[in-house]
């Protein structure tokens, strides 16, 4: 009897360890109608089903590995065996980031946000965070925060909502600023000085004190932003004294949201991509899927 009692248990945990897994899946994997038919506008014919050798794996079903690597950050070869191999999930991921396909989905939902919503270009921030990089690779270098350890730096570029509109990678020991014009040139899509009426707006730029350079204000007039950087006090400067007068609400906090949403994938937590087309090809599927968010 206490072997037949021992071997139910067994079962019980089997089954509960299957559904937990299943509920993982559901949760991590699932590629919903809305996102597939975005990417279906992208991504390049699928071979066909009768030819010789292995059975094709749906595209539909690599997307859900990679996405569900996005989220959970296991290795390629952890990807559960209902999407495909890991393998198989990962060639995919490499063809199509190659062509662009996740840059090119961000900049789909960004134009839906624009139609339905309206991109706020009114106020755009711009803020950085570290992660670290065990493996090494491309754009990484030690971190100065963290013990000399490799790491990697994200800059991205949000409008007023904490929309992402741009996104680069540097190495952990990059100056701020040293990437600021970078990432303000990279915008997936146009960059706009008119509101959803047509009529022109002031775009005003944020950003914290790593950014208070010449070369960083340069830039950002030179593109037309009014500029509103925290003063960083150089060596042997007065105090400068208390402001007085209108000041505008705080602003910056929405760049730190974001950030939070970024690292909520746990395979932008961390990178461990080698090549650093890869760790943007992943990010720019997250700014994809924040976007998305707005869209309701």
């Amino acid at each position: 009897m206490a072997h037949l009692a021992h071997s139910r248990k067994i079962r019980r945990r089997a089954r509960k360890a299957e559904q937990q897994q299943q509920r993982r899946i559901n949760i991590f994997g699932r590629v919903s109608d809305k996102l597939w038919a975005v990417f279906v506008k992208y991504l390049p014919p699928e071979p066909p089903s009768g030819r010789r050798g292995r059975p094709i794996v749906p595209f539909r079903k690599n997307l859900g590995g990679i996405l569900y690597r996005l989220r959970t950050g296991c290795q390629w070869k952890a990807i559960p065996a209902e999407f495909g191999s890991g393998s198989t999930c990962h060639r995919r991921f490499q063809e199509w980031q190659a062509v662009g396909i996740f840059a090119q989905v961000w900049a789909d939902q960004l134009r839906a946000y624009d139609r339905k919503r309206g991109i706020a270009w009114n106020w755009q921030i711009l803020d950085s965070a570290i992660m670290p990089a065990p493996l090494g690779g491309d754009k990484t270098g030690k971190n100065p925060t963290d013990r000399a350890k490799s790491g990697s730096k994200r800059h991205v570029l949000v409008d007023r909502r904490g929309v992402p509109l741009a996104l680069t990678v540097s190495a952990a020991n990059t100056p701020d600023y040293q990437c600021a014009e970078a990432t303000l040139l990279n915008l997936v899509i146009r960059r706009s000085w008119r509101d959803r009426t047509g009529n022109l707006v002031v775009c005003h730029f944020c950003a914290d004190k790593g950014y208070d350079y010449d070369e960083v204000h340069q830039v950002a007039q030179r593109l037309g932003y009014r500029v509103h950087i925290a003063h960083r006090r150089r060596r042997g400067e007065p105090v400068p004294p208390p402001l007085t007068g209108r000041r505008h609400p705080a602003r910056r906090w929405v760049i730190e949201r974001t950030n939070s949403w970024h690292n909520r994938f746990r395979a932008l937590k961390i990178c461990w991509e080698k090549k650093a087309e890869n760790y943007e090809s992943l990010a720019h599927f997250a700014c994809a899927l924040i976007t998305a968010r707005f869209l309701g």
